[in-house]
């Protein structure tokens, strides 16, 4: 259950991290405030996608597993 918890969190920090910064850089340009926004929206996006990841991850994983039990 560690694991599943640490994978979570470091997947989050940069899923989250790499998607937030390519957006706003894309919506709003490099500007003076960039990094606030940036880590605003960031933040915000983490901490909602770490509860996902641990709830829809396991779904996930057992729909693929039954996806390829065949082979």
């Amino acid at each position: 259950m560690k694991q599943k918890i640490v994978f979570a969190l470091l997947m989050g920090i940069f899923t989250t991290g790499i998607i937030s910064f390519a957006l706003i850089a894309l919506n709003i340009g490099f500007s003076d405030i960039f990094f606030k926004i940036w880590f605003k929206s960031w933040l915000l996006a983490y901490l909602m996608v770490i509860p996902i990841i641990l709830i829809i991850g396991p779904i996930i994983k057992k729909l693929v597993d039954r996806m390829f039990s065949n082979e």
